[in-house]
């Protein structure tokens, strides 16, 4: 299952909020804080993330293919996957894919997609 939103920006810069750690407790609405020594995610990175309940739950980067899609474990379990496709210089469509057993997450997935664009729209 996916959601997806047209976004008025670079594929180049969504992909990098996409990646950046840090940036994650700023779009990310289960997500306060991010341990993981990649700043930036690549294949493998692995680390920690702070649920908004104050878990840390460990993640590993699973699938990575650079400027275009990553997706991860959460605990060992297969999660949300997140993809940039480019429609023109300056727009792209950035999809969440969530696994079928995780159904509702994709409310959360419409929150942090709302969130990028209006990230990456504002500059």
């Amino acid at each position: 299952m996916e959601t997806a939103i047209i976004i008025a920006a670079s594929s180049k810069l969504v992909w990098e909020v996409l990646i950046d750690t840090h940036c994650w407790p700023r779009w990310g609405p289960s997500v306060t804080e991010v341990r993981c020594r990649d700043r930036f995610i690549q294949s493998g990175s692995k680390g920690h993330v702070r649920t908004t309940p104050g878990l840390w739950l460990p993640f590993e980067i699973i699938d990575f293919i650079p400027g275009k899609k990553w997706s991860w474990r959460v605990m060992s379990i297969p999660a949300t996957g997140h993809r940039v496709e480019a429609l023109a210089p300056e727009q792209c469509r950035l999809v969440f894919e969530v696994p079928l057993l995780a159904a509702p997450y994709l409310l959360v997935c419409k929150i942090a997609a709302r969130r990028i664009k209006l990230i990456t729209e504002s500059g």
